[in-house]
Order: C-alpha cells, then structure tokens, then sequence
C-alpha cells in the first residue's frame, strides 16, 4: 500500500517556516551547545523521554554504500539528543559509517550549520548486530519541540532484509555512496516513503515530564492523512499537548503499524509481541494508548469476544507490571468496508462493551462514539471518512485527537 504523492510548501510558506525554524532550533548547532551556563544554582532534576518514534518491521533487503535521510517530526523538546537504530529483523550485521542529525529547511536540504555528527560509544561509526539495537551518544544542544528532525545515515555493510517502517506518509530521501554530512539536497534524488533502521528519538527534559505511546494499526499509522503534513491522529495529539499548560506528557511515539493485529502476526508482529520492543522500551512513557483490534475482528479468522478480551487483558497487565497506565480507545465502526459483515460487527460491539465498562484500563476514550453516524452508528459520518469507510480523513484524525482527556494521559501507577 502506497501514500499519497508529497506536496511541496509554497515559497513563502518555506521562507517562513524556516525562518521560525532558524529562531528556535538553531541550538542544535555547536555555539547554543557550549553556551555558558549559570553558576550558583541547582540543577534540575533532568531524564531521558522519547520525542518520536515508529514501529520497526522487516523490510526489503537494503543496498550498501547508499545513505538515507530520514525526516521525522519530534514532539517533547529538550536537549542531548539521542537516535536509536535497530536491526531487530535483519539476519546480517549492519554497518553505519556515519550518521548525523539536523534540522530540515524544505525538501532534503537542511538548515545550514544545523547538521552535527552522532557518535556511538565515542565512535564515528557503528556496527550493529543482527536482532540488535543500538543507542548513539547524547548531542549537546537543544532541540525544540515539533521540529522537523533530519538524521542522515551512511550505510556500507547492509546485506539481507533491512529493520524499518513501511508506510511512514512522510517523504524522506536516499543517495548513492557517502552524502550523510552534507547539507545541501544536490545528490538526494531518490524519495522513499519509509523510514529505515531508525525507529526511536529521545531527548533530556524535566523529570516530571512524561510521553505517551500510541499502540496501533493503520489507523495510527496515519493512512489516508495527507502525507507529509503530519496529520495523524498522534500528531494532533502532540500538538495538543504541545499546547497545554496543565499536562505534563509532552512527549508522543506513534507504535502504528498497517494492518497490524492483536493476537497474530501479519503485518508486523502482533501487539502483543511487539509490546516490549515498540512501546515498553521508550524512555519517559508514562502511559501507553491501545487502539487496535479492528484487523483481529474483520479478518473471518473466528476470532471471538472472548479472545479479545484475553489480548487485551495481557496488554493491560504488562503495561501495569512495567508501572505505566493504559488508555483504552473503542474500535471505530466500518460498515461499508469489503470485509464488514454482521458476525464481525457483534464482535465490534462486544469488544467495545468491554473496553467502555471492564474498569481494566486507566481511562477509555471513545473513538466509536467520535466518529460514528447518528443515522448508522456502524458507519463512519461521510465527514470523516477517508474514502474507504474505515480510515478517518484528517478531519477525522483531529476529532479523534480532540476526543482525547489530556488528563487521563497523566495518570501514574509509580506507586503500584
């Protein structure tokens, strides 16, 4: 499944952003690093919390000597920025010659001065294991909130499968041979529409500052949102949080995969087999949001109320051992989707029974209520509709947004 062709901003629109950009991110740059600090007073008490993140998957096999350019959209601002690139399915080592991180201007071109080497263990270059993962270095310096991160990787030892994000509805770029260090957009001529080998970014921030980790499907992943817009529903969520002086989650990673399932493996490892890797692993996360189900109950698979709940319950009871909270989101309806039916439907509303009136979860949010038609509550509202009766358009995406308590996002279970 493919992504809508990226759209390109009008030229003011980029003068303006990157002028904002230049204003308030430019301390990625070595100068705000080594900025002088006060003398005399406490430090506060700082920590580690993911800014961005996306599911890692098995991907096609990847060319070596080839860089990528990664753009992503970070949500929690902070400082000592950290990437994390995985190899989790691949069966090769992987090499990493180089990898940078900066601040994008428009397109592959980076705003100039911003892009800085990572180090790994106080190396330039990596290699990372099959299976494994590896953490770079903090970079001194901070990086705003909702800035358009660009990490640029030079790849020369890649064999077999590669680790990555599928469908990332955000244009990102490749090159032939060793570019990762340039800020100029000359030699990346190649667009992709996945992200590779990265799948976390974190950043030091206050201690009371916390994240939430979106568990879902495509609907999470953001197809039929407008592709390099960030308009998924976690996008408007993070904006806002971004927003909001009450709440202390700041921080957002979108664990979307398309087609992903509860119980069984598929597109992606299943939710619950993914749950340690994708989402229990960020640092800082306070509270996880499961929304996923609908691919479990379309598929004609037999899969019951019961079995549901079962998956449900062993997502709840892990989030809770790791002491964080789980929100629970109803499953939205789908009736005008190929593989709807009755059978699938009574499963639908059985599931969101539970998830409305167990008191398992934290919190709930009502999706099914959000978007649901007044005339046919087992259809979309033609307003929110991407088109194909399951997917919300972006109108629906911010409605679902908005339907979420920011409030319920701060629970705590620190003290069990």
């Amino acid at each position: 499944m493919t992504g809508a062709p990226a759209r390109s901003l009008p030229a003011y629109a980029v003068a303006v952003v990157s002028a904002l950009i230049v204003a308030l991110c430019v301390p990625l740059s070595a100068a705000a690093a080594h900025a002088p600090t006060r003398t005399g007073t406490a430090e506060p008490a700082r920590h580690t919390v993911v800014t961005w993140g996306a599911a890692a998957d098995r991907q096609s096999e990847g060319p070596a000597d080839r860089s990528y350019r990664l753009i992503v959209r970070t949500s929690v601002g902070g400082s000592d920025l950290r990437i994390r690139l995985s190899n989790a399915f691949g069966d090769h080592p992987v090499t990493f010659a180089s990898a940078y991180a900066g601040l994008r201007k428009q397109g592959a071109e980076l705003v100039r001065g911003s892009n800085r080497r990572l180090g790994f263990g106080g190396a330039g270059s990596v290699t990372v294991p099959a299976g494994e993962t590896v953490l770079s270095d903090p970079l001194p310096g901070k990086l705003a909130a909702l800035s358009d991160l660009v990490v640029s990787l030079y790849v020369t030892g890649a064999q077999g499968p590669t680790t990555g994000h599928g469908m990332a509805m955000q244009t990102s770029y490749a090159a032939a041979g060793d570019h990762a260090r340039e800020e100029g957009a000359a030699h990346w001529t190649d667009p992709m529409g996945s992200w590779y080998w990265l799948d976390a970014v974190s950043v030091e921030t206050a201690s009371d500052i916390g994240a939430v980790v979106a568990l879902g499907d495509s609907i999470t992943d953001g197809w039929q949102s407008a592709t390099d817009e960030n308009r998924r529903w976690p996008d408007y969520l993070s904006r806002r949080l971004r927003d909001a002086s009450g709440s202390t989650v700041k921080g957002v990673a979108n664990e979307g995969i398309s087609g992903n399932k509860v119980l069984a493996d598929g597109a992606g490892q299943s939710a619950t087999s993914r749950l340690r890797r994708d989402v229990l692993s960020q640092p800082g996360v306070r509270t996880v949001f499961l929304f996923e189900g609908i691919n479990d109950i379309k598929a004609h698979t037999g899969v019951t109320v019961d079995d549901m709940i079962a998956g449900y319950r062993e997502i709840i009871d892990r989030v809770h051992a790791a002491g964080v909270c789980v929100v629970g989101a109803t499953v939205m309806p789908y009736k005008g989707w190929s593989e709807y039916d009755a059978e699938g439907e009574a499963v639908r509303q059985g599931v969101n029974d539970f998830i409305r009136n167990s008191g398992e979860f934290d919190a709930v949010t009502d999706f099914d209520k959000t978007v649901r038609s007044p005339y046919d509550p087992e259809r979309m509202l033609p307003v929110f509709d991407g088109g194909d009766h399951l997917h919300p358009n972006d109108k629906g995406m911010q409605a679902m947004a908005d339907a979420v308590d920011l409030s319920a996002l701060d629970c705590d279970r620190t003290d069990g």
